[in-house]
């Protein structure tokens, strides 16, 4: 079994909604179960600002799934919530993304593990933080608590 950290993040349509189906979803996955979840954070969006604030959420999963069939899917769900990908850090109804991935280093031409961006955003780090501990270790990284 794999440990993923995978971050939820949605600005139209239902935010909410769209964060708890997503968590749905990704539960009812082959092989794969939601084990732990942060409380919902509302953030101000990266990039254009003139565009809702954002819904966030961090989930801990076990699943069998390997880095590359897991981002499908999980591209697959964000589709089957009308995911459009239009403008870079644009507005959309389901954004997910792996953050961690067991303890790999990934630089892959469609998935860099851990998220590049990781420890730059505190509407990651912060419900990273809450369901985990004060000696989560970011692999990469180090230290979450270091961040935050």
């Amino acid at each position: 079994m794999n440990t993923v950290f995978i971050a939820l993040g949605s600005n139209l349509n239902n935010p909410i909604y769209h964060l708890e189906k997503g968590i749905r979803d990704i539960n009812h996955l082959s092989k794969t179960r939601v084990i732990k979840r942060s409380s919902l954070y509302k953030s101000k969006p990266i990039g254009p600002q003139n565009q809702p604030n954002y819904i966030n959420a961090v989930i801990k999963v076990i699943t069998h799934f390997e880095p590359i069939s897991l981002l499908d899917v999980l591209q697959d769900i964000e589709n089957k919530h009308h995911r459009k990908r239009i403008k870079r850090w644009g507005p959309r109804t389901l954004d997910l993304d792996i953050l961690i991935f067991n303890d790999l280093v990934i630089n892959h031409e469609r998935l860099v593990i851990p998220h590049p961006e990781i420890i730059n955003r505190e509407f990651v780090l912060v419900p990273l933080r809450e369901i985990t501990n004060h000696e989560f270790i970011i692999p990469k990284y180090g230290k979450l608590i270091q961040y935050i």
